[in-house]
């Protein structure tokens, strides 16, 4: 497989809705959605093949790349089944989003992305990602668009690359159809990793301003998350900061806003309505 590399004793292991259930149920979680990490067309159909088989998957971001020839074809093949919910597409497998903007062809695919209802996972952000995406949602005004870890991108400290990246990040504040994932959060300082909230507090609260309560989405990134810490302790960070904004604030980040940017559907009894 193309990742996680074989001498990741951490990670290469499978990671299968069986596993993540006996980790996130204790939490209360009851549902989720798979994002793929795999260019490999057919990793699209096991992921939902494995998905069939457990209700506590409501969906999964596949991975197609738009601007190939059979990408419209592909797209059909597996918007087939209700559980696929979109693509990921960024700074992954040597791909380019600015490369991509420039093809007629890229543009039209994620046109008919946004016209079969899918949204667009941005994959692994750095400043240029951002200014991508504005320029892409200028092209696309109708995509849903989902920022992927966010808290892990440290904003440059240079000017006057500082001031266009806080710019981009106001401008994409303002677009209601880009979502952003609080996710990612831990970070290593002196190779140590860092687990007391206050340490993420201000970065939390600079995005949540930006986006506000409607737009950011809860992300365990797991089973990657486990690089950084077991997932109590990754879960602890955000549980414990949108807690204390409140139980309606809470609900929206952890499941009600993945309902307006993913459009998944219930499939088990425990499982809120949308």
């Amino acid at each position: 497989m193309p990742w996680p590399d074989k001498n990741n004793a951490v990670l290469y292991k499978p990671a299968l809705p069986s596993r993540y259930r006996a980790l996130a149920a204790p939490h209360g979680i009851v549902g989720a959605i798979e994002v793929e990490a795999s260019p490999w067309l057919e990793d699209n159909q096991w992921v939902l093949d494995v998905e069939e088989k457990d209700k506590i998957m409501v969906g999964m971001v596949g991975d197609l790349e738009p601007g190939t020839a059979d990408f419209r074809k592909n797209l059909e093949r597996f918007h087939r089944n209700p559980l696929y919910r979109g693509i990921r597409y960024g700074n992954l497998w040597g791909r380019s989003m600015g490369a991509g903007l420039a093809k007629p062809e890229f543009i039209a695919d994620m046109k008919a992305l946004a016209d079969a209802g899918l949204e667009l996972d941005t994959a692994n952000p750095n400043p240029t990602l951002i200014a991508e995406v504005i320029r892409l949602t200028d092209k696309v005004p109708n995509l849903r668009v989902v920022i992927d870890h966010l808290p892990q991108l440290d904003p440059p400290t240079a000017e006057p690359a500082r001031k266009e990246y806080y710019a981009n990040l106001h401008e994409i504040g303002k677009r209601p159809q880009i979502y952003v994932k609080i996710s990612e959060v831990l970070k290593r300082v002196n190779g140590k990793v860092i687990e007391d909230p206050a340490f993420y507090k201000p970065r939390i609260d600079e995005l949540f301003g930006v986006f506000g309560e409607e737009r950011v989405i809860y992300g365990s990134d797991w089973p990657n998350s486990d690089n950084w810490a077991p997932y109590d302790k990754v879960f602890k960070i955000v549980h414990d900061y949108f807690m204390a904004k409140g139980q309606a604030i809470a609900e929206k980040y952890f499941w009600k806003n993945s309902v307006a940017a993913y459009k998944w559907v219930k499939r088990d009894a425990n499982q809120p309505g949308a």
